[in-house]
């Protein structure tokens, strides 16, 4: 995508050829903000504290911090004390485990003398498939909209509901759940998209919209709890989100907030779609509520807000009393016999196991 006129991947190997540049997605939108990762501590510390997320982004960015941490020590016990150290940062997002398991896996066997360049290798390779996977996501869901579109009045747009962030900026481009609407632009199908904030940490507000205004996409942010009521009203004609594990058999673990979206669009009658690369399929996994671990994270991010204060200045502010606790579980699950499609690369999936195996039958 595109930042003042110059195209950006989320991530990028550093001129240095070692490092890695990534987007601190912690300032957006307001201040664009290129920070470099040096380190195995560093790139760590990006993903916990989510300067990078997205369960792609994730992902990719791990397997830098691999060839990073083989750069600077590319013994056995550096290799598994790095994949331990980065698998521990995100325990929900499957295509962490996924990204570092394909990394050892390479790099096992190798002499250590070759593990740094072969990792740095491999880690680009990772990062360009994921640009592909999502290019073909947006093909596949594109179909979805051009049918959607043919139903309706010329000019009419096709009001799409997405919550969270699944756009490039949790991917390395293009994005899953917005790959299908960009497409739709440069297919001149004209589109809205209703923004959900996202509480807590405002993904939706933050970066959803921020993409959607740099890219030109018409759009509204709403609050989270808006989109039911819009859904009443025949206001939505598709939801399209994205995930961070999908089981075997059709469940889908995403942001907090996605379940309820998923129960006001069966209510209404409103097609419920998911966009995902195939890496984010847990296929050792069948029931979503039962085995999905569901990260747990700082009650400070329910009760403590940044934003752009009136004189210009990026603050944090407290929004609940001092004495008051909170809880903040970062995902839930939605069960698949509420998604009516899995959008792939491959293709559009039926939310079960007989439609995953039948797109994935390698798998």
């Amino acid at each position: 995508m595109n930042v003042g006129g110059r195209h950006y991947r989320t991530i990028w190997l550093n001129d240095d050829r070692r490092a890695v540049d990534i987007i601190d997605q912690r300032w957006l939108p307001h201040e664009f903000r290129i920070v470099t990762l040096r380190t195995l501590d560093d790139v760590a510390i990006a993903i916990r504290d989510m300067w990078v997320r997205g369960a792609p982004l994730i992902g990719v960015t791990a397997a830098y911090g691999m060839a990073i941490a083989m750069t600077d020590d590319s013994s056995d016990t550096a290799l598994d004390a790095a994949w331990e150290k980065l698998h521990a940062t995100r325990p929900t997002a499957i295509n962490l485990r996924w990204a570092l398991d394909a990394m050892r896996a390479l790099l096992k066997p190798l002499p250590e003398g070759e593990r740094a360049k072969a990792a740095h290798g491999r880690a680009a390779e990772i990062a360009d498939e994921d640009v592909e996977l999502n290019r073909a996501i947006g093909e596949n869901g594109l179909e979805i909209i051009r049918k959607t579109a043919s139903g309706k009045k010329p000019g009419e747009p096709v009001n799409i509901l997405t919550h969270c962030n699944a756009g490039w900026l949790a991917t390395v481009d293009y994005g899953t759940a917005t790959a299908p609407i960009y497409l739709a632009m440069e297919a001149d199908i004209p589109v809205h998209v209703y923004v959900d904030e996202t509480r807590p940490r405002n993904q939706g507000a933050q970066l959803t919209a921020w993409e959607m205004a740099g890219h030109g996409v018409p759009h509204t942010l709403i609050v989270d709890n808006a989109g039911g009521h819009l859904m009443q009203h025949g206001d939505v004609d598709m939801v399209i989100v994205g995930t961070d594990r999908t089981t075997a058999n059709g469940d889908v673990c995403n942001k907090i907030g996605t379940y309820l979206k998923a129960l006001a669009a069966k209510d209404n009658g409103v097609p419920f779609y998911v966009a995902l690369p195939s890496p984010t399929i847990d296929w050792t996994v069948f029931d979503g509520l039962k085995e999905i671990p569901i990260e747990e994270r700082s009650g400070d991010e329910v009760s403590l807000v940044w934003g752009k204060t009136a004189s210009g200045d990026i603050a944090q502010v407290r929004v609940s009393p001092d004495a008051t606790p909170a809880g903040n579980p970062a995902f839930d699950v939605t069960p698949a016999r509420l998604v009516t499609g899995l959008i792939t690369e491959r293709g559009v999936a039926a939310a079960s196991r007989e439609g995953l195996r039948a797109l994935f039958p390698d798998r």
